[in-house]
Formats: structure tokens, C-alpha cells, sequence
């Protein structure tokens, strides 16, 4: 049997990571991956693939994803977007990228593919905002306080009305703060929590915006998180939950996660790394940064997603900042 996935967003970290994931996954044999970016993609050694330049703002480069020699794909990962500082710094990008674009994937999906097809959207905690109960449950309100959660809840919106019409099975999941991230800085806001572990552990200098120094109380701001490894886990995981075990109501899952303060990353770095390395990261409080990321849940009931057969990690941020550590030695982070 066949299965043809397609990937928006291919060309980034996540989705490198993914499409590698599902060529490798025992579940998804004979996988036909079309992978798509604003950058063209780079295809897991050995698959089976498309790659495709594409500016996902245009409809007509948008339709010919469907139209490639692999046909209409069975399921959709829509990962592609402006992160959360770039849509706050530039509001009319990140509602054309955000929003209009995946309404644009979602009508091409309803045209040109067979209602059954698997539309999975990464969303983000950052669609929370305002007042919030200690531990977010499914039945909390989002209501965010960026452009990049407004962005993310809107498309939420979409996802789940195209899927109560029958016209895509809709998966929506909201990823934790994803720590840590290798490669180079992104515009994400929430940027810094992978940074102030990454840069220290390659000897660079990391800019920590929360807070003036160690001793700040401003580092007990909380955060949800979750490894890269677990992340691509569950988003594997996704494409395989059956449509009946989600709620009627929604098909918005939390994917699992684990509390931790900015405190919490920088003794885990002391601890792992020692004083000399710890010293390499640096502070300058800024009020923007913390306005964003203090406005996002700390704590979520993990009971709905792992009852869904998603899972998380274990052990909070020593083992992560440990398995980063050996990625930098290998040269793969």
C-alpha cells in the first residue's frame, strides 16, 4: 500500500526531522513524500520524494502540490509559517503566511482530494493567553495575546469547521516550546530557551531577555516544553490516532509536556557543562520577550493526549540538555 504525505514548511528543522521520521516509520510503508518550502527541500537519504520550491501564498503554486506524479497525498502536515516575533514585528506577513495560506492548503485539499485525507496542523500554546487556571485542560479557552497565537487559533478555527463538514479529518496539535533547537537563532520569541543551552554548550555567548543577571527573580518564569526527539515522536503519532478517539467536539490535542523555568535550564546547564560554560550566558531583560512568553500556560493536564497514545518526556531538562551535549560532540547539532 501506497502512502503519500505531503509536508509544507519540508525545508525546516521540524520538517527535515519528520519526513525523515515517516520514511522510517513501520506504520507508513512504501512512503511517497512530497515536500514543499519557500527554499527547496532536501529529500531523507534513500526516499522516495518531490521536492518543491513554492510560495505557499500563492494559490495556483498551492494546487500544483496536488497535481504532482505521486497524486493526491493521503495526509497533510501543515508546518509552514512566520514564528511568533516575526508575526508580532510584522502583522501583515504573518496573517498572509499563517492564516491565508493554510485557508489557501485547506480549499485545495477540499477541491482536489478525497474528504478521508489527513490534514494535520501544528498549532501553538502561544493561542493562550489572559488570565489561565494553574493547569490547562481541553476545555480552556484560548484567547492569545500575539499575532502569532491569533494567527495559529484562527487556522484552529478553520481546521475544525472543514473537518465538522466532512471535507478533511482534521488533527490539530499544539506543540509545547520545543528545547533544544539546533542550528542558528529563529524569530521566535520563545527563541532563547533553546539558545541559552545551545550556544553556551558549542563556547558562544547566549543573550538570556529574561531578567538582568542570575540572581533575577525574573527567572522563575515558567515554560511547557518538550524534547525534538518526542516531538517528532508525536507528530508520527498523529497521523496514526483513529479518527473516532478524538473529542466530537474539537480535534485540538495539547502534545504532552513538562514544566520548567528559565532557572530550571540554567542550573540543568551548570550541572551538565560546569561554571565556565554557564558564564557564557548573558542578560538583558526585554519587556516585549517577557510580555509574550509570561502570557503562554506553564502547566497542562497531559491526561486527553496520552490517553490518545501520544507520549513525553521523562526527567525534565537534564537528560535534554545532556543528549544535546553529545549532539554537539557528534557534530550533529
Amino acid at each position: 500500500m501506497v502512502n503519500t504525505v505531503l509536508i509544507t514548511g519540508a525545508a525546516g528543522w521540524l520538517g527535515g526531522l519528520l519526513a525523515t521520521a515517516l520514511h522510517n516509520d513501520p506504520l507508513t510503508p512504501d512512503v511517497h513524500l512530497i515536500l514543499a518550502d519557500i527554499v527547496e527541500p532536501k529529500a531523507p537519504a534513500g526516499s522516495k520524494a518531490v521536492l518543491i520550491k513554492a510560495d505557499l501564498s500563492d494559490k495556483a503554486q498551492v494546487d500544483a502540490l496536488f497535481t504532482t506524479k505521486f497524486g493526491v497525498p493521503d495526509t497533510i502536515y501543515c508546518l509552514h509559517g512566520i514564528m511568533s516575533r516575526g508575526s508580532e514585528d510584522n502583522f501583515e506577513l504573518g496573517v498572509k503566511i499563517n492564516i491565508d495560506s493554510v485557508r489557501s492548503l485547506l480549499e485545495s485539499t477540499r477541491a482536489l482530494a478525497k474528504p478521508s485525507i489527513k490534514f494535520i496542523f501544528t498549532s501553538s500554546l502561544a493561542v493562550y493567553g489572559g488570565p489561565l487556571p494553574p493547569v490547562v485542560t481541553p476545555s480552556t479557552i484560548a484567547t492569545p495575546e500575539g499575532a502569532y497565537g491569533m494567527g495559529k487559533l484562527t487556522s484552529e478555527l478553520m481546521v475544525n469547521e472543514y473537518t465538522r463538514r466532512g471535507w478533511i479529518d482534521g488533527r490539530i496539535i499544539r506543540l509545547p516550546t520545543i528545547v533544544v533547537r539546533p542550528g542558528v537563532p529563529s524569530n521566535a520569541t520563545s527563541a532563547f530557551i533553546s539558545g541559552i543551552i545551545r550556544e553556551p554548550l558549542k563556547g558562544l555567548e547566549a543573550l538570556c531577555p529574561i531578567g538582568d543577571s542570575y540572581e533575577s527573580p525574573e527567572l522563575s518564569l515558567p515554560s511547557w516544553l518538550a524534547s525534538p526527539e518526542t516531538t517528532i515522536k508525536n507528530f508520527v503519532i498523529a497521523k496514526h490516532v483513529p479518527a473516532e478517539k478524538f473529542l466530537k467536539h474539537t480535534r485540538v490535542v495539547c502534545l504532552p509536556g513538562f514544566t520548567a523555568t528559565v532557572r530550571d535550564e540554567l542550573e540543568a546547564l551548570l550541572k551538565v557543562a560546569g561554571p565556565e560554560v554557564l558564564k557564557l550566558v548573558k542578560f538583558k531583560d526585554d519587556p516585549i520577550n517577557r510580555r509574550i512568553v509570561s502570557s503562554w500556560p506553564p502547566a497542562f493536564d497531559n491526561t486527553y493526549p496520552l490517553s490518545l497514545g501520544f507520549v513525553v518526556d521523562e526527567g525534565g531538562m537534564e537528560p535534554i540538555v545532556r543528549q544535546f551535549q553529545k549532539d554537539v560532540a557528534a557534530g550533529i547539532a
